[in-house]
């Protein structure tokens, strides 16, 4: 019953779910489309909260590093996409933040709930889970994982 609260995130491992959504430009993102790229998810409660700018900067700030690895990030959440290029504008995210809808994606990822659990996913050019981590690791630790 409470399955959402106690979840781990997906193994590495595991083939990652597929997945269709729009970002903060309304561009339509298809997790199969990226298939041959490493991808990060950042799933994170909220835009414009202390630690969700935080761990979402970080990525910024380590942009160079992680095209570098040819990685493309996408922060998550389930917020509407006003919101999301609000967020995305102040803080100069050279990324998109992805519209998680009725945290559809949260849920195939473990990261639903009351609010979203912060974790961190990369997915390698296979299709497969290379990292599952909660909480805010370091950026260094996540790219790591891109071969």
């Amino acid at each position: 019953m409470l399955n959402w609260l106690f979840s781990d995130p997906l193994p590495t491992g595991a083939k990652a779910p597929d997945f269709e959504t729009s970002d903060d430009s309304g561009n339509q993102v298809k997790l199969s489309g990226l298939k041959g790229k490493n991808v990060v998810l950042v799933f994170y409660p909220g835009d414009n909260t202390p630690v969700c700018t935080a761990q979402l900067c970080e990525f910024r700030d380590s942009w160079e590093q992680a095209k570098m690895r040819s990685v493309l990030v996408y922060g998550v959440n389930p917020k509407g996409a006003s919101s999301h290029a609000g967020f995305r504008a102040r803080q100069h995210l050279p990324f998109p933040l992805l519209v998680d809808d009725g945290q559809k994606i949260g849920e195939a990822y473990h990261t639903n709930g009351l609010m979203v659990k912060r974790t961190v996913y990369l997915i390698g050019p296979d299709g497969t889970i290379r990292y599952a981590k909660r909480g805010k690791p370091p950026v260094a630790e996540v790219l790591a994982a891109a071969r």
